[in-house]
Protein backbone atom coordinates (compact mmCIF):
# COMPACT_ATOMS: atom_id res chain seq x y z
CA UNK A 1 0.00 0.00 0.00
CA UNK A 2 1.07 3.33 -0.63
CA UNK A 3 0.36 6.88 0.82
CA UNK A 4 -0.22 9.91 -1.48
CA UNK A 5 0.37 13.07 0.19
CA UNK A 6 -0.01 15.94 -2.62
CA UNK A 7 0.15 19.70 -1.25
CA UNK A 8 -1.69 21.69 -4.34
CA UNK A 9 -3.16 24.55 -4.91
CA UNK A 10 -6.50 25.62 -3.37
CA UNK A 11 -8.18 26.69 -7.10
CA UNK A 12 -7.41 23.16 -7.96
CA UNK A 13 -9.27 20.71 -5.54
CA UNK A 14 -12.31 20.74 -7.38
CA UNK A 15 -10.61 19.50 -10.23
CA UNK A 16 -8.86 17.38 -8.71
CA UNK A 17 -11.72 15.89 -7.14
CA UNK A 18 -13.77 15.32 -10.15
CA UNK A 19 -10.66 13.45 -11.84
CA UNK A 20 -10.40 11.30 -9.16
CA UNK A 21 -14.39 10.28 -9.02
CA UNK A 22 -14.18 7.67 -11.74
CA UNK A 23 -11.47 5.55 -9.63
CA UNK A 24 -14.07 5.33 -6.94
CA UNK A 25 -11.79 5.47 -4.36
CA UNK A 26 -13.19 4.50 -0.76
CA UNK A 27 -10.97 7.33 1.27
CA UNK A 28 -9.73 10.34 0.62
CA UNK A 29 -8.83 13.19 3.02
CA UNK A 30 -8.70 16.96 2.36
CA UNK A 31 -6.93 19.60 4.97
CA UNK A 32 -7.05 23.46 4.17
CA UNK A 33 -3.15 24.16 5.32
CA UNK A 34 -0.59 26.69 5.02
CA UNK A 35 2.47 26.47 3.69
CA UNK A 36 5.71 28.30 2.07
CA UNK A 37 8.20 26.81 -0.88
CA UNK A 38 9.35 28.60 -3.99
CA UNK A 39 6.34 31.24 -3.84
CA UNK A 40 7.95 32.77 -0.90
CA UNK A 41 4.49 34.68 -0.39
CA UNK A 42 4.39 38.85 -0.76
CA UNK A 43 3.91 42.04 0.87
CA UNK A 44 0.98 43.95 2.49
CA UNK A 45 0.70 47.37 4.51
CA UNK A 46 -1.49 46.80 7.58
CA UNK A 47 -1.93 50.18 10.03
CA UNK A 48 0.84 51.78 7.72
CA UNK A 49 3.74 48.95 8.72
CA UNK A 50 4.74 46.86 5.58
CA UNK A 51 4.23 42.59 6.61
CA UNK A 52 5.38 39.93 4.91
CA UNK A 53 3.06 37.39 4.29
CA UNK A 54 4.84 34.09 4.26
CA UNK A 55 2.36 31.01 4.28
CA UNK A 56 -0.15 31.02 1.24
CA UNK A 57 -3.10 28.52 1.51
CA UNK A 58 -3.13 25.18 0.04
CA UNK A 59 -5.21 21.88 0.07
CA UNK A 60 -3.40 18.73 1.38
CA UNK A 61 -4.90 15.76 -0.20
CA UNK A 62 -4.32 12.01 1.41
CA UNK A 63 -4.87 8.95 0.18
CA UNK A 64 -4.02 5.21 0.79
CA UNK A 65 -4.05 3.30 -1.69
CA UNK A 66 -3.06 -0.63 -3.41
CA UNK A 67 0.27 -0.45 -4.89
CA UNK A 68 -1.32 -1.23 -8.46
CA UNK A 69 -3.29 1.86 -8.31
CA UNK A 70 -0.48 4.63 -7.16
CA UNK A 71 0.73 5.46 -10.23
CA UNK A 72 -2.55 6.23 -11.66
CA UNK A 73 -3.73 8.20 -9.08
CA UNK A 74 -0.50 10.65 -9.15
CA UNK A 75 -0.26 10.52 -12.76
CA UNK A 76 -4.26 12.39 -12.50
CA UNK A 77 -3.15 14.51 -9.49
CA UNK A 78 -0.02 15.59 -11.49
CA UNK A 79 -2.07 16.56 -15.25
CA UNK A 80 -4.98 17.94 -13.32
CA UNK A 81 -3.40 19.86 -10.79
CA UNK A 82 -0.27 21.64 -12.92
CA UNK A 83 -0.92 25.15 -14.05
CA UNK A 84 2.81 25.41 -15.28
CA UNK A 85 3.45 28.49 -12.73
CA UNK A 86 5.38 28.15 -9.30
CA UNK A 87 3.23 27.15 -6.09
CA UNK A 88 1.63 24.11 -8.16
CA UNK A 89 2.50 22.01 -5.09
CA UNK A 90 4.15 18.45 -4.76
CA UNK A 91 3.44 14.86 -4.27
CA UNK A 92 4.95 12.67 -1.31
CA UNK A 93 4.52 8.56 -1.64
CA UNK A 94 5.25 6.71 1.67
CA UNK A 95 4.79 2.83 1.99
CA UNK A 96 2.13 1.94 4.17
CA UNK A 97 3.07 -1.40 6.09
CA UNK A 98 -0.43 -2.16 7.08
CA UNK A 99 -3.93 -0.65 7.61
CA UNK A 100 -6.95 -2.16 9.78
CA UNK A 101 -10.52 -1.05 9.20
CA UNK A 102 -11.35 -0.68 12.84
CA UNK A 103 -15.61 -1.61 12.14
CA UNK A 104 -14.91 -4.73 10.65
CA UNK A 105 -10.55 -5.40 11.84
CA UNK A 106 -9.88 -5.98 8.20
CA UNK A 107 -6.40 -5.68 7.24
CA UNK A 108 -4.11 -4.65 4.35
CA UNK A 109 -5.91 -4.10 1.19
CA UNK A 110 -9.22 -5.24 2.17
CA UNK A 111 -9.01 -1.99 5.16
CA UNK A 112 -9.03 0.24 2.03
CA UNK A 113 -11.22 -1.29 -0.57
Amino acid sequence: MKKIEAIIRPEQIEDVKEALRPLNLNGISITQIMGSGCQRGWKEFIRGTEVDINFLPKIKVELVVADSHAEEIIRIIMETAQTGEIGDGKIFISEISDAIRIRTGERGDAAID
